[in-house]
């Protein structure tokens, strides 16, 4: 199945996903029959791991959504792993120097690109059913790294960052940023509007595609205007809460 988040950047259109941290493959299910474009499994806040991301994995493919894992660390390990059970692109926390992205990058990709644990008795390769020439090269073309820049130090770097070749997507981490700069929690301070317009600006010179974290349709808007193309919208847990709030509200009123 095809990468949904690489194609709809290829034709220049934006894609939106929301985090999800509750272990439920019937969540990802409702969310892709809602029409969301991707997932991001995460695992780096909350109890999930690669057993329920693979079940997850499954899910969003059965419903045409890209599924996406944020691991918890910038280990080559734990990068080989995300990929290996099928997910469309890892999103790899703290990237803070050039070497930090040099290094997600050699262990995203195979030889020639990178130095990626080969192993293809695993689900992204069909258990070995896929030719190995044919896997070891699509899995180059259509798997993305995602790098979150999100602190003072990969600011500013951010120009060495950009310069790494492999890197598909630069993530903005809003509230880790605003922690990093002393505002805690407070992610419509100007101070990092003004900080994501400059990233965005840099990246679409070097022909490098920005994402952001958001939590309202009017934040969304915005940055889609900026040139935005991955939009990470809130997360099932919160959208959840939300729904179920507004109805009970409805009640109480």
């Amino acid at each position: 199945m095809s990468n949904k988040i690489q194609e709809k950047m290829d034709k220049n259109e934006y894609v939106i996903g929301p985090f999800v941290k509750i272990n439920s493959s019937e969540i990802v299910e409702i969310l892709g029959l809602a029409g969301f474009d991707y997932i991001i499994i995460d695992c780096e806040h909350g109890p999930l791991d690669m057993l329920s991301a693979q079940d997850m994995i499954r899910a969003a493919k059965l419903v045409g959504m890209s599924p996406v894992i944020r691991i918890s660390d910038n280990d080559p390990a734990m990068i080989s792993r995300a990929l290996d059970i099928g997910a469309d692109a890892v999103q790899i926390p703290q990237i803070c120097t050039k070497e930090d992205a040099e290094k997600a990058i050699i262990a995203g990709k195979f030889a020639p690109l990178g130095e990626r644990g080969v192993c293809r008795y695993v689900r992204a390769a069909e258990y070995s059913n896929v030719e190995k020439s044919k896997y070891f090269k699509k899995a180059n073309n259509e798997t993305m790294i995602i790098v979150q820049i999100e602190g003072k130090e990969g600011i500013n770097n951010i120009d060495e960052i950009l310069s790494v070749k492999g890197i598909d997507i630069i993530f903005i981490g809003p509230y880790d940023l605003s922690q990093s700069l002393g505002i805690i929690g407070d992610v419509n301070n100007p101070k990092i509007g003004e900080m994501v317009e400059i990233i965005t600006m840099k990246a679409k010179a070097c022909g490098k595609r920005i994402g952001i974290f958001v939590e309202n349709k009017e934040q969304a808007l915005k940055l889609i205007e900026l040139g935005v193309q991955y939009i990470s919208y809130s997360t099932d847990a919160g959208i959840i809460l939300s729904s179920f709030k507004e109805v009970i509200q409805q009640f109480r009123k």
